[in-house]
This record gives structure tokens, C-alpha cells and sequence, in this order.
């Protein structure tokens, strides 16, 4: 069936391409069952695109993704490249389609499904209904900001030097995504810095809550510090709905809520852009856990994180909730039949090969369907 909907898939290293293959079969699934189709391109990103090309990405490849709807991304990098120098590591293909794209929005969701709440390291009261988004500003802060670099001083001694940056429409634009979305959750924002110590900070405060006088009054605004939100994170996690906060914090707080899940196998993202004159905007879906080279091609990957992403893709890319919702009850009910990859495994768990679970994930899907 012909489609608009334009998806580039780009499975890249290690595990990518087997978690990528899951995905292929639920999206073959859901033109079949539910006729929702997409004119699907693939191609080459990281290691695999420095074999084939000597880039980790090329113009080529770039220039179909700013030409699609939405690009869904595998996983870069392996110790294959370790060698090469840092502009032509798998990574910066990665870096390439954030920047390119313009994705200043980093969406990180931290779910706690109920069948996997005791592979948490937290008390399962504190972590069961788990259900939190972090959004990270993805373009600026430190890890952009100039001047920035090593130099040696005139005494002999070594000095590192990195800019924290941030402008007004920077600020702006992200905390707007976090307003809209928290619109579709629970209402409620916290917007995360360190206004006590850092410059930066009390601008990001002044701006957020200048933008939510002006556009957002009935979404709920609070202010937190970035050190006491990773101890609230970790004392009563559910006191939180949207998180929004910049580039350093957004690194370290997103991956300090993955864990509160109980695996990084199970998460998705999602980098979004501006939205274009036609409507479009620009976004790229991954999940969060990285290549794994170590089980690449032994059959161990978990795809449910990847195939999360997709779910993602269709909420937040296609404005199909309800078939990211049917996709996301697929994930849980075979969690809750018992199924686990090595990464998810616990006792009295039925072990199962990536091709099992992807089978399982279809014949739910089916049961769901009929």
C-alpha cells in the first residue's frame, strides 16, 4: 500500500541490525492489520557506513533523513573503530543526524512495567507505576559552548576548558516541548538547573518561568536544583510527571531514571526538531542501550527498547497514539507471560532468543487484533 508516512531506518552496529529486524516485522505487521503503512528506506550509519564508505554517515544518507518523516536508529560504535580518530568514529555519524536535523529536544522516558518492577535495585513501592519523561535540551550547554579545548600555561601546567551556554530561544524551545507534552500526561513540569551557582541557571529559571506565564499558566510549574532532583529521583521518583532540563544535567539524569526501570534494555528516546512550514518535524527515534558487540549475531538482543522507539515514532512523529498504545500492551503482556532476554532475566523466567520474543510480540499482537 502506497503511504506518505516516509521512515528511514538506519540499524547501524552490533545488536542494531537484530533489534532492527524486530522492528521491521511489527511495522510488516501493522500494514497488514491495521493499515498503517510507510514508504520504508534503509541504509548505513557508524561502523557499518565507515566500512562501506569511510564516513560514519554521508551526505547521502543525511539528505534522506532530512527528507523523511521520522528516522529510526539501531545502535553505533564497537571496538572495531576504537582506533580511528575521533571525527571518523561511529559516534559522530550519530552526532552528524542530531545536529544536521536541528534535534534540540531529547525525550527519556523511564516506564517501570509492572512484570519487571523486582528487577529494579529500588523497593517496588517506590518504583511499581513508575511513569516519568525527561527531556533534555540536546544542541547547547556545555558540550557545545566556546571557547573550549586544552592549552598549556606559560608555568608548564595543562588547563581544560568547557562553556556552559545557553540563549533565550534555546531555553525557550525546549521548555515548550516539555509544556506541550506534560499537557498530554499529567499537567506538570519541573524544570531542573542550578540557578543557586551558575549563571546559566538563573537564566534557564527566568526563561521557563517567563514562557509558562505567557503561553502555559495552566500547565504546573516547579523549580528544582539538578543535585537534589537526582536525590529525589532516587527517594520517590513518582513525585515527578515532566522533568525538563539542559544538556549536562539532562545526561546525567536521564540515565540515573533508566536504572530506576530495572534495565537499560527496555528504554526507547526520542530527538525532536522544529516543526516545519508543511507540519513536518524533524525527529529521530533509538533506543537506549548501545550496540553490545559482545552478543552481536548470537540471537541475546532484547528489541523491546528499539521497538518502544518505533511506538514512540508513532506517537509523538504520526499522531497514531493508539497504535503505539496497542504496541506498548503487546511489550507488557509478554513480560507478564515471563519472557526474557538474557539482559531482563530473573528466576522462574522462561530465557528466550531475540527470534522468540519478536514471534511472541506478533502473536500478541494478533490476539489484541481479533
Amino acid at each position: 500500500m502506497a503511504s506518505n508516512r516516509k521512515l528511514l531506518i538506519l540499524p547501524g552496529d552490533g545488536i542494531g541490525p537484530e533489534v532492527m529486524g524486530t522492528v521491521r516485522k511489527v511495522i510488516d505487521w501493522m500494514d497488514r492489520r491495521r493499515a498503517v503503512s510507510f514508504d520504508v528506506d534503509e541504509d548505513l550509519v557508524g561502523g557499518a557506513a565507515i566500512d562501506k564508505h569511510g564516513a560514519p554517515v554521508t551526505d547521502a544518507t543525511v539528505d534522506k533523513a532530512m527528507n523523511c518523516d521520522a528516522v529510526l536508529l539501531g545502535a553505533v560504535g564497537g571496538p572495531k573503530w576504537d582506533d580511528l580518530p575521533f571525527e571518523r568514529k561511529p559516534e559522530r555519524g550519530l552526532l552528524r543526524l542530531r545536529k544536521d536535523l536541528g534535534l534540540y529536544a531529547n525525550l527519556r522516558p523511564a516506564i517501570c512495567f509492572d512484570a519487571l518492577v523486582e528487577a529494579s535495585t529500588l523497593k517496588p513501592e517506590i518504583v511499581a507505576g513508575l511513569d516519568i519523561m525527561i527531556i533534555r535540551e540536546l544542541t547547547g550547554g556545555v558540550y557545545f559552548g566556546e571557547p573550549r579545548g586544552i592549552e598549556t600555561l606559560p608555568n608548564g601546567e595543562r588547563r581544560g576548558v568547557n562553556t556552559q551556554v545557553y540563549t533565550t530561544s534555546e531555553i525557550r524551545r525546549v521548555a515548550a516541548v516539555a509544556f506541550d507534552l506534560a499537557r498530554k500526561r499529567s499537567n506538570r513540569v519541573c524544570s531542573v538547573e542550578k540557578a543557586n551557582v551558575m549563571e546559566s541557571g538563573v537564566l534557564w529559571r527566568e526563561e521557563v518561568t517567563k514562557l509558562h506565564g505567557e503561553q502555559f499558566s495552566d500547565v504546573e510549574l516547579s523549580h528544582m536544583y539538578a543535585d537534589n532532583c537526582a536525590m529525589q529521583l532516587v527517594r520517590a521518583p513518582k513525585q515527578f510527571d515532566v522533568i525538563v532540563t539542559d544538556n549536562l544535567f539532562g545526561d546525567m539524569l536521564s540515565d540515573a531514571a533508566a536504572m530506576l526501570t530495572g534495565s537499560l534494555g527496555m528504554l526507547p528516546s526520542a530527538s525532536l526538531g522544529d516543526v516545519d512550514e508543511s507540519g513536518r518535524r524533524k525527529s529521530l527515534y533509538e533506543p537506549v542501550h548501545g550496540s553490545a558487540p559482545d552478543i552481536a549475531g548470537q540471537g541475546k538482543a532484547n528489541p523491546l527498547a528499539t521497538l518502544l522507539s518505533y511506538a514512540m515514532s508513532l506517537r509523538y512523529t504520526f499522531d497514531l497514539p493508539e497504535d503505539a498504545d496497542l504496541i506498548e500492551q503487546a511489550v507488557n503482556n509478554v513480560l507478564a507471560k515471563g519472557l526474557r532476554t538474557p539482559d531482563i532475566m530473573a528466576s522462574g523466567m522462561a530465557a528466550v532468543s531475540t527470534a522468540t520474543m519478536t514471534d511472541a510480540l506478533i502473536q500478541e499482537l494478533d490476539k489484541m487484533a481479533a
